[in-house]
């Protein structure tokens, strides 16, 4: 299989593993606060969501990509990690967005049609990710991060 594949199936990986662990955790974080307005519980799980989803995500990334930045001297080459970093964050930063509004409308919008928190949370994230998914996998391949892989 080619490097650049197997690159992007790493950061699909990541991106799942991170939004697993999110997921989890947004929905027993909805769960606990139904008793909540609605835009505070849909504003709450969205914050613990990204910290949970940024915290396993940057791990796992950090991990799969530390040695793809050392040059043989053992010093970090810093203009391609550079380069990888404003790609990589232009990339997230697109999708982000696009979850942000699409994850906080719609939750919103099943927690006021009477819909269990959790399931609020469960659903509105579940189709959310696979927004996100689509559009971060088209914004890395579009910024070429893996061009040279």
């Amino acid at each position: 299989m080619k490097q650049q594949y197997k690159e992007y199936l790493k950061l699909n990986k990541n991106i799942l593993l991170g939004f697993s662990a999110s997921i989890v955790i947004s929905a027993i974080v909805a769960q606990s606060l139904s008793n909540q307005q609605s835009y505070v519980n849909t504003t709450i799980t969205l914050v613990v969501d990204y910290i949970v989803y940024f915290t396993t995500f940057g791990a796992l990334f950090y991990f799969d990509n530390k040695k793809k930045y050392m040059l043989e001297s053992g010093e970090v080459d810093r203009a391609s990690l550079r380069r990888d970093l404003i790609k990589i964050i232009s990339s997230l930063g697109i999708g982000e967005v696009i979850y942000t509004i699409t994850r906080w409308s719609l939750q919103y919008y099943l927690l006021t049609n009477s819909y269990e928190a959790y399931i609020a949370s469960l659903a509105s994230q579940s189709i959310s990710t696979c927004i996100y998914m689509v559009t971060i996998n088209l914004s890395v391949k579009l910024m070429r991060l893996y061009k040279n892989a």
